[in-house]
């Protein structure tokens, strides 16, 4: 069968394999059949040769870790043949450490977990995968052209999920809320927002593509000035860019009590003046909150699929802006200015 796969750790490696080996019974009991799979920064840097870790015993890596498949098979009953279906991303690893042995795999502590298309395990970027039926999340029907969304849908459930536990610890009456960048994760973050009836307001470089009008139709805010040039204090910040000079800025905008989650990952390598002094004294004495969020469990994808079928079918499907056939994978691959999301499509 086909496969896109990687030599991890070797940059532009890229390569579409036309006889790679059939799942074997051992990576699970249900057998699912590719529709597709989303291509996101992380692909991009394991083609870069940044990062990426092939299955034990294997030299290449399948990508692919945001998944969307139709169910050939399941004999354990979890679900029905021709249900749509997407995998959980990650696996709790063996040792366990006492969250993945709570199936809080997302905040392994010993970093033993392992990854589909990232980290030890062969991704979804292949005609046919298998999956454990716990680590299996099933879509509703009408999500069949836009369910690959569910991970990025995942990693954001998680986010407003802990930002709204740290909340409850004091009465906590958020109004608005600062999403700062308007990728797949903060169009997506901004999609759970307006779901919650929050004033919503996204900030983002762009002027033009289709980010303005993706944010607008959401009845959300646009906005392309600096962070620190808003005219209001938010109740709660998503820092989705991973800019450090953006990150350092929300912290000071936040109102009283406000938080702050980071989503965003920074590449590092940039130093920037800080008064380190004047950040603490403004974050104690307000009672604000600043955490980093990655990844997620399974509950959390649940919540993701419930929030997706609940969201404007067409609003996700502009999502998207490029369909590619697995036979361009490469054009797949490479960026386009106005891209938000590219789906590679499997399929006769």
């Amino acid at each position: 069968m086909r496969a896109v796969t990687v030599n991890p750790g070797v940059a532009d490696s890229l390569r579409l394999v036309e006889d790679h080996p059939e799942p074997l019974p051992e990576e699970g009991a249900i057998l699912v059949e590719a529709l597709a799979v989303g291509i996101c920064g992380t692909d991009h840097e394991i083609i870069a040769g940044q990062y990426g870790e092939a299955p034990p015993g294997a030299d290449r890596l399948v990508l692919g870790h945001e998944s969307l498949g139709r169910v050939l098979e399941d004999p354990s009953g979890t679900l029905q043949p021709g249900d749509l279906v997407a995998g959980v991303v990650r696996h709790p690893d063996p040792v366990p450490c006492p969250n993945c042995a709570v199936d809080e795999w997302d905040m392994c502590r010993n970093g033993q977990f392992t990854e589909h298309g990232i980290k030890a395990l062969p991704g979804f970027a292949r005609d046919r995968w298998r999956l454990q039926p716990r680590f299996a999340v099933g879509l509703d029907p009408s999500l069949a052209p836009v369910g690959m969304l569910l991970e990025p849908t995942s990693v954001v459930a998680k986010a407003w999920e802990h930002i709204e536990r740290i909340g409850a610890r004091a009465e906590w009456q958020p109004r608005s809320v600062l999403v700062t960048g308007a990728g797949p994760i903060g169009l997506l973050a901004a999609l759970l927002a307006t779901q919650r009836g929050l004033a919503v307001h996204v900030l983002d470089r762009n002027t033009t593509g289709p980010k303005p009008g993706l944010v607008r139709a959401l009845g959300a805010s646009y906005h392309t000035e600096s962070v620190c040039e808003l005219d209001f204090e938010p109740d709660v910040v998503l820092e989705c860019t991973g800019a450090p000079v953006v990150v350092l800025d929300v912290m000071y905008k936040i109102a009283p009590t406000g938080i702050v989650c980071l989503t965003g990952v920074s590449s590092g390598g940039r130093t920037i003046d800080l008064d380190a002094g004047a950040l603490n004294r403004s974050l104690v004495l307000e009672n604000n909150v600043v955490f980093g969020s990655v990844n997620a469990n399974r509950r959390h994808w649940d919540l993701a699929a419930a929030a997706l079928a609940r969201a404007d079918p067409s609003w996700l499907d502009a999502l998207i802006t490029r369909r590619v056939p697995v036979e361009g994978y490469a054009e797949a691959y490479t960026p386009e200015p106005d891209d938000i999301k590219v789906v590679l499509e499997f399929g006769s």
